[in-house]
């Protein structure tokens, strides 16, 4: 149930607005003048704010004003005496809505509705982006590891290509997401690619896109990941794996910040920051003819070695607990204990899955085991 503050030093106004909301079944609470309505914002949570703007003490305006910095609420003003250029004023301040007096009752029951549709749409993206957040959170800061963030750190504010080197599951995406995350497009979209979970065939589609009818399946036409990216950030992951003539044409991108779709004639312009991952060793591959020199100069402006998880095992006790929560908020239980003999015993693993493997370990641990996780148990599901 909603709960809303009606603040007017009109008892009339108050009441009937009381009346008109608790029939339509919210919570609702009275304040005769602005400063209650502060000292009752303070202490209470409420979803909305019915508040005049002519009261004694501490006008509706100024009680905006302190809430919007300390206690943000939804807030429809009220006025007998408003014009437009208090309204707009309201707005500009942060109110959701204003109405005028004599109020009307649809007007009244709609305003609020939609206020409080809009609080619980900013809530859920609030909740969606700890989610995110925490899904992609990097644990760990000892040794070589500690130095790979530091590195991803200092190039992150610069427009500086990235290329990432690391084996599988040691976190080459948690480190570019890091540096999307800390960087001047920050706020733009992440797109991240595959290279070696797409055919040859449809790579070159998938990157730049392509126009309707320029193959048999192309029904429509489609932006590649390059457009997607625009003033964000492409991510080309396992770079290693992509075709010869796809590197041509992500040289010539890179060179010219301009694409070309799939069957397309006109340049088009794109405006992407780009890091590169791969699990291969990108010399050893030119050397073999697999992979373009021209492009690794291209991409390798800064290059980020991520290490082994044996290279770093300092940080496994941290992640046994990070994993240990959010496996268990997926499964919505408590997250188990953890014996100091069963963490020195993952401790002690060599690990040649890294991280990705750690982590299904212990998603698999606390499936299996019904009670506290000790050596014993470890040692039977490793």
């Amino acid at each position: 149930m909603a709960r809303i503050l009606v603040a007017d030093d009109d008892a009339l106004i108050r009441s009937s607005l009381r009346e008109i909301l608790e029939y339509e079944g919210y919570e609702v609470d009275e304040a005769v003048d602005g400063l209650q309505a502060w000292e009752m914002l303070q202490k209470n949570a409420f979803d909305a704010v019915f508040c005049d703007i002519k009261m004694p003490g501490l006008d509706g305006v100024e009680l905006l004003e302190k809430a919007m910095s300390q206690c943000p609420v939804a807030f429809i003003m009220i006025s007998g005496h408003g014009d437009i250029d208090t309204a707009v004023d309201c707005i500009k301040k942060g109110a959701f809505d204003f109405i005028a007096k004599p109020l009307e009752l649809n007007r009244i029951l709609v305003s609020l509705k939609n206020a409080l549709d809009k609080g619980r749409m900013e809530k859920r993206t609030r909740q969606l982006q700890r989610q995110v957040e925490s899904k992609y959170r990097i644990v760990g800061s000892s040794g070589l590891f500690a130095e790979a963030l530091e590195m991803a750190d200092k190039v992150a504010p610069t427009d500086a290509r990235v290329l990432i080197m690391g084996r599988n599951g040691t976190g080459k995406e948690l480190v570019a997401r890091r540096i999307h995350r800390n960087s001047q497009v920050g706020d733009g979209p992440f797109v991240e690619v595959n290279c070696a979970a797409i055919p040859s065939e449809l790579i070159e589609s998938e990157l730049f896109g392509h126009e309707k009818g320029s193959f048999t399946s192309a029904v429509k036409q489609r932006k590649g990941s390059f457009e997607q990216a625009q003033d964000g950030t492409i991510f080309l992951d396992e770079i290693g794996d992509m075709s010869l003539s796809a590197q041509a044409k992500v040289l010539r991108a890179l060179q010219e910040n301009v694409i070309m779709r799939v069957g397309g004639e006109k340049p088009i312009e794109v405006n992407a920051r780009v890091i590169a991952a791969t699990n291969k060793d990108l010399e050893a591959e030119i050397a073999a003819g697999r992979f373009r020199e021209d492009l690794y100069h291209r991409l390798s402006v800064i290059v980020i070695r991520v290490p082994d998880l044996k290279d770093h095992k300092e940080d496994i006790p941290e992640l046994v607990r990070y994993f240990n929560e959010q496996v268990s908020a997926g499964m919505s239980r408590q997250p188990r204990e953890f014996s100091p003999e069963a963490v020195s015993l993952l401790c002690a693993q060599p690990w040649p899955g890294n991280i990705r493997q750690l982590r299904n370990i212990i998603e698999r641990l606390l499936i299996l085991c019904p009670g506290p996780i000790g050596k014993e148990e470890v040692e039977r599901y490793l």
